[in-house]
C-alpha cells in the first residue's frame, strides 16, 4: 500500500505550526525574548528600562513571574506579578462581565377586542410584570370573523392598555394592523440593568428577613 507524501507532516512542519500558533496569553519569564524591557515592580513602582536578565532575577528573588503586559511598547512593558493569580482574576472579571450582560427580551401578550374585564386585568398585569423586569412587550390584538370590520375597537383597547401601564412603559411602536392582527410594542421605562439590580436587592432583602425571623424564633 502506498501513501501520498503531499499531506505528510514532518517534525519540521510541526515545529513551524507550533511557532505560528496564535495565543492570547501574554509572554512570561523565559518566553520574553526582548533584550531590554520597561519594568514595573511587584508593588506597582516604576523601575524603568532594565535588561531582561536583571528583570528575571528580580522576579525570581521575590518568587513571582515576569509578565509582558504591553508587548507593542518600545521597549515592551513587563510587570513582576503572580501570573496564576493574574489569570484567575482575568477569568473572574470575564465571568462577571458575561453575567452582567443585558439581553432585552421581547415578550408577547395577545388580546381580542371583546376580551372580558377579568381577562383584560390578567393581561394588563402580565404586561406590567414584563415591563418591570426591563423587557419589551409586543401586544397583539387578534380579530376574528366580523371583528375585522371594526378595527377601531382593537385600537381603543390598545390605547387603554398603554394608558393603564404608562407608569412602567411607553409606546415604542404605535398600533399597526396587518391582516387579522394589530400589533403594538411597548418599551420599559426602566433599564434592564436597573431591573436586574432591583430584583437581586429584593431577593437579598427577603433572604435576610427570613434569616432574622428564623433566628428570632
Amino acid at each position: 500500500m502506498r501513501f501520498s507524501r503531499a499531506g505528510a507532516v514532518t517534525p519540521k512542519r510541526l515545529l513551524n505550526q507550533k511557532e505560528h500558533t496564535v495565543t492570547t496569553e501574554p509572554r512570561i519569564n523565559d518566553r520574553i525574548r526582548t533584550p531590554q524591557i520597561r519594568l514595573i515592580g511587584h508593588t506597582g513602582q516604576q523601575v524603568g528600562v532594565v535588561d531582561i536578565d536583571a528583570a528575571l532575577k528580580m522576579a525570581d528573588e521575590v518568587g513571582l513571574d515576569l509578565v509582558e503586559i504591553a508587548p507593542e511598547a518600545n521597549p515592551p512593558v513587563c510587570k513582576i506579578m503572580d501570573f496564576g493569580k493574574y489569570k484567575y482574576e482575568v477569568a473572574q472579571k470575564a465571568r462577571e462581565a458575561r453575567a452582567n450582560q443585558t439581553h432585552i427580551v421581547v415578550k408577547e401578550v395577545r388580546l381580542t377586542p371583546k376580551i372580558e374585564s377579568h381577562d383584560y386585568e390578567t393581561k394588563r398585569n402580565q404586561v406590567e410584570k414584563f415591563l418591570k423586569g426591563g423587557d419589551k412587550v409586543k401586544v397583539t390584538m387578534k380579530f376574528r370573523g366580523r371583528e375585522q370590520t371594526r378595527p377601531e375597537l382593537g385600537y381603543r383597547l390598545l390605547e387603554r392598555l398603554a394608558t393603564d401601564i404608562a407608569q412602567f412603559g411607553f409606546i415604542e411602536f404605535a398600533p399597526k394592523q396587518e391582516g387579522r392582527n394589530m400589533t403594538m410594542v411597548i418599551g420599559p421605562t426602566k433599564k434592564k440593568t436597573e431591573a436586574i439590580a432591583e430584583a437581586k436587592a429584593a431577593r437579598k432583602a427577603k433572604a435576610t428577613a427570613s434569616a432574622e425571623k428564623k433566628d428570632g424564633a
